[in-house]
């Protein structure tokens, strides 16, 4: 299996899942060139990242990813001990990353994709910080008592911790959110966690 990352995007939770599993993979590091690349197109061709190719089969799509990732593993438990609630719990919490928390971003982003008045940038923004601080709000109190999102270790821990890394770069107000803060410690001192980074070039 060959994974394709950008440094600090959401493929790096993917790659830190891949850590977790301590089976071997392989490993590409684009940058926003190559991506754009035709070797890369050929992959995918929205020129985004993660990918990943194993054998003939070609997958984009991070949450897919991750599950695909907890399907060729199993014994990593990254969607939980096999029963359906576990799995059930780790694929919402991995939803809510996905598709709640990661799309909040975008506004700080790219502005002029959400409203061509360059003078609302700013109030664009100022309502994509408050969002982003409710939802960050929603998972401290999910991991009040808890280690890990879905209470259990799963792929949804490491796409929260790249979140909390954007959102630390970005200077999100998360003061107060203790539980999330333990949360992000845990992860930081994580020897699975600190080797990925490395090998991006993130620590």
């Amino acid at each position: 299996m060959k994974l394709y990352t950008k440094p600090g995007a959401c493929s790096t939770a993917d790659h830190i899942a891949l850590q977790w599993t301590g089976q071997p993979f392989q490993l590409e590091i684009l940058d926003k060139d190559s991506m754009k690349a035709p070797a890369f197109l050929a992959i995918n061709p929205a020129g985004a990242v993660p990918a990943v190719v194993d054998g003939d089969f070609v997958l984009t799509q991070n949450a897919a990813i991750m599950g695909y990732i907890a399907d060729s593993f199993p014994e990593a438990g990254l969607a939980g001990d096999g029963s359906p609630r576990q799995r059930a719990e780790a694929a919402r919490w991995l939803a809510f990353v996905n598709s709640d928390l990661h799309p909040a971003f975008k506004p700080l982003f790219g502005p002029g994709a959400f409203i061509g008045d360059e003078s609302q940038y700013e109030a664009v923004k100022v309502a994509a910080r408050k969002r982003l601080r409710a939802l960050f709000e929603t998972a401290d109190r999910q991991l009040a008592g808890k280690q890990w999102i879905a209470g259990f270790r799963s792929y949804a821990d490491p796409y929260l911790y790249i979140t909390l890394r954007w959102a630390q770069g970005l200077g999100i107000d998360l003061t107060g959110l203790d539980h999330l803060a333990a949360f992000k410690a845990r992860m930081e001192a994580d020897p699975a966690v600190q080797k990925a980074l490395k090998i991006e070039g993130l620590a």
